[in-house]
């Protein structure tokens, strides 16, 4: 099966209502073309599960702006301060989770577990509503699995089958989301043949990969690039 898609083709996957997982921590490792695709679909009312939404006007800064995102679920919102004025405005609903338990509750649910119990967050707001439990004298929150109908995330390269490798910290969320979606789209700067990628480096195997596409935007000093 050919992999390989045009991004605002493959971005039609994506209705709304729909939950996405996006790869990356601010801008580094994120699939900034599929974002720019989607900012080009109608989709609307997502609930946007990343560790940010991207910085002003950059990223899932943009579908922030257009006001796509009905639901953020991520740890590190103060990068794009527009978050917090759209939050005050009740424009936008906010699910604040420690970063570290956000990457396990992601791998959690790529690996079809129910939910786990976590010393993090136990006696702080983000415990809130959520069930607490002694276990050997010690008191641990469970944390869920998160899912999500696509994930977009971004590697380096790929081969025609849709084995990823990754480049240095874009392995980020990357990898894990990849295995928590009903629909994987990857993001790269370049696909080879298959049989070219070594199988010791090859990070996400093609079995989680559903497209691929071929990267049109970087991340230059200045901020996004064609």
């Amino acid at each position: 099966m050919q992999k390989r898609k045009a991004a605002d083709e493959v971005i039609r996957v994506i209705t709304s209502g729909n939950t996405i997982m996006v790869g990356g921590f601010g801008l580094v490792g994120a699939p900034l073309s599929l974002i720019d695709a989607l900012t080009r679909h109608d989709a609307e009312q997502l609930t946007v599960i990343s560790n940010n939404l991207g910085e002003p006007g950059k990223g899932l800064g943009l579908l922030l702006r257009q006001g796509k995102i009905k639901k953020a679920i991520g740890s590190y919102f103060t990068s794009n301060r527009e978050v917090g004025d759209r939050f005050n405005e009740g424009k936008l609903e906010i699910e604040l989770l420690p970063q570290g338990t956000m990457a396990e509750s992601i791998r959690a649910g790529g690996a079809g577990i129910g939910g786990y119990y976590t010393k993090t967050s136990v006696g702080t707001e983000l415990a809130k509503g959520k069930e607490v439990k002694e276990i050997n004298g010690q008191l641990y929150v469970l944390e869920k699995p998160l899912w999500a109908n696509v994930s977009l995330i971004r590697a380096a390269k790929a081969d025609t089958l849709g084995n990823l490798v990754y480049y240095k910290t874009a392995r980020n969320f990357n990898p894990v989301m990849a295995t928590a979606a009903d629909y994987v789209i990857a993001e790269v700067d370049e696909i080879v043949e298959a049989g070219e990628l070594s199988p010791e480096e090859i990070v996400t195997p093609h079995l989680f990969v559903d497209a691929i596409v071929k990267s049109t935007l970087v991340l230059g000093k200045e901020g996004v690039e064609s």
